[in-house]
């Protein structure tokens, strides 16, 4: 795919705001979760709460991760060679379990928004920081590429 080549600094801007808009939506949910949970069951901030949830899950999140997923595969397409490297599989397989921490988060709006209060605040405060976990390992993979 040569004829992406003259695009790859663009194509990559574009990835990183993706990246950086997804990353700041996963480090919020959760912190919405956190609120939800201390909300009066019916009240009218759990209302808001599922409101607010909502509009970041549809509005910024899922968006931008599918554009985090279409730009980085143009990036793919413009280099397969970093396919076949070390530091790109582990930032990949990376990448996967960050969509599916982003899927979990999904499936459990849709809880919180039924009114359930799945999981304890303790799990909602330590799942907040997995997806800047992976985050780090990610940026030392792409930046550093260690091996």
């Amino acid at each position: 795919m040569d004829f992406l080549l003259p695009f790859y600094n663009w194509i990559k801007v574009l990835h990183l705001l993706s990246v950086v808009a997804w990353m700041a939506a996963m480090l919020y949910l959760p912190r919405l979760f956190i609120y939800h949970h201390q909300s009066e069951k019916g009240g009218e901030a759990e209302t808001l709460f599922i409101q607010m949830e909502r509009r970041l899950l549809k509005g910024i999140m899922t968006p931008s991760m599918i554009a985090t997923w279409v730009f980085g595969l143009l990036l793919i397409g413009a280099m397969p060679a970093y396919g076949a490297e070390p530091w790109f599989i582990i930032k990949f397989l990376f990448v996967i379990a960050m969509s599916g921490v982003h899927g979990f988060y999904s499936a459990s709006y849709k809880k919180f928004a039924s009114g359930e209060r799945p999981r304890t605040q303790k799990f909602w405060r330590i799942l907040n920081e997995v997806p800047f976990v992976f985050l780090i390992i990610i940026a030392i993979m792409v930046l550093v590429k260690p091996f």
